[in-house]
């Protein structure tokens, strides 16, 4: 029930503001205990008031950020993937990111992971009885089949899950878009028609672009991260090698790679592989763009003077980008803890099926260390330092 009450301070019993005050009894809290919310004005002044006020209360402390998450946490009302995604629906900025955290957080993954756990524990079930009936040789044998049989599903599936072309992170971080090329291509230009603003300095004289500039774009309720670097060619500027060097770094580390080439200078740098090769200043000619269909990659024609082509390379784009961060049809890994977990429990499940039989203790080793992998995701066996790094990613309050 919600009640309209007055906060006085406690010791001089002076009013500090008119408050909703609402009661939540334990267990059906947020966080399983006792809580009290309150309802106040949001003036400095009545905040710090109140939060001196509070200070005077005996056995009540300031919330240090995550706390009221991990008392969640520790009261069973939510796991370790469930609480990760309650970060990232705080952070969420485009819409697909809300859904995929929203799901996350509503328990997609647990339910995943402590399904596979629960196998894991039955096949377990099944290889300690083949050793409590080793005498048994048909009662053994007929174990340890049927705990080979659940584990051959469950390589399937742990295999599939981790063969997902890190979508569910991609979607999480950002599809990464790298415009890369010669000096004076025309890549800042490129980045400022994406951006919608002059988010790069555009200069005839080469080498203006010598760091890393980005731009982070909502493309359909995908994040997009462009990045504008360095145009690659020989220099004896150390500064300018600098910004190659990382022009290179973000080449190897991008989702996608924009190759501009401007119009009329083909055969002067190859495309890299996979690159998109996007001839650019086509105003400038009248010949027509170099084409190279024998690379088998799209390829685009593109003037930022007269937009031709602009509109449909940002189509293209906007079409891989939700193709790559597509989590739709199944929960999907956000965090590289997440892969971790899972290939290392995969790693334990091949170790049993590719282990002696005869050998039925280290089997039962096998399937108890793949079912302590699992149990880590979801938080029911965890360090007490990977706790704090989880929790420390929320705000105060939360």
């Amino acid at each position: 029930r919600a009640y309209l009450r007055t906060l006085r301070e406690p010791a001089a019993g002076t009013p500090i503001d008119e408050a909703i005050v609402l009661r939540f009894d334990a267990p059906l809290s947020a966080t399983g205990e006792d809580l009290v919310e309150l309802h106040v004005h949001g003036g400095r002044a009545v905040i710090a008031c109140l939060m001196d006020a509070l200070a005077q209360v005996d056995g009540l402390e300031p919330a240090e950020a995550g706390d009221f998450a991990r008392q969640a946490f520790a009261n069973g009302k939510l796991d370790l993937t469930a609480a990760e995604g309650l970060a990232d629906l705080i952070d969420a900025e485009t819409e697909q990111q809300r859904r995929q955290a929203l799901r996350q957080a509503s328990g997609a993954l647990h339910d995943l992971y402590s399904g596979w756990r629960s196998q894991i524990v039955s096949a377990m079930a099944l290889a300690e009885s083949a050793i409590d009936f080793s005498d048994e040789a048909d009662v053994a044998t007929d174990a340890f089949a049927r705990a080979a049989t659940i584990t051959s599903d469950l390589r399937d599936a742990l295999g599939r899950h981790l063969a997902d072309a890190r979508r569910g992170e991609i979607l999480r971080d950002g599809f990464r878009v790298v415009l890369a090329g010669a000096v004076n291509a025309g890549k800042s230009t490129l980045l400022n028609w994406f951006a919608g603003r002059d988010a790069a300095i555009i200069s005839d004289e080469p080498g203006t672009t010598r760091d890393v500039i980005e731009v982070r774009l909502d493309l359909g309720g995908v994040p997009v991260l462009f990045a504008d670097t360095a145009g690659l060619r020989d220099t004896d500027s150390r500064v300018e090698q600098e910004g190659i060097r990382r022009s290179h770094a973000q080449m190897a580390e991008a989702d996608l790679v924009l190759w501009l080439r401007p119009v009329g200078s083909v055969g002067e740098d190859p495309v890299p592989d996979g690159a998109w090769l996007i001839t650019s200043k086509v105003d400038l000619a009248d010949m027509a763009p170099d084409q190279d269909s024998a690379r088998g990659m799209p390829e685009f024609a593109i003037s930022a003077q007269t937009g031709a082509g602009l509109d449909q390379l940002l189509k293209a784009v906007t079409a891989v980008a939700a193709a790559a961060a597509d989590t739709s049809t199944e929960p999907a890994m956000t965090l590289a803890r997440h892969r971790h977990h899972v290939s290392a429990a995969l790693g334990h499940l091949n170790a049993f099926a590719a282990g002696d039989a005869a050998s039925i203790e280290l089997r039962a080793e096998d399937l108890r260390l793949a079912a302590a992998e699992l149990g880590r995701l979801t938080g029911e066996i965890d360090p007490e330092e990977v706790l704090g790094a989880i929790f420390s990613r929320f705000c105060i309050g939360k």
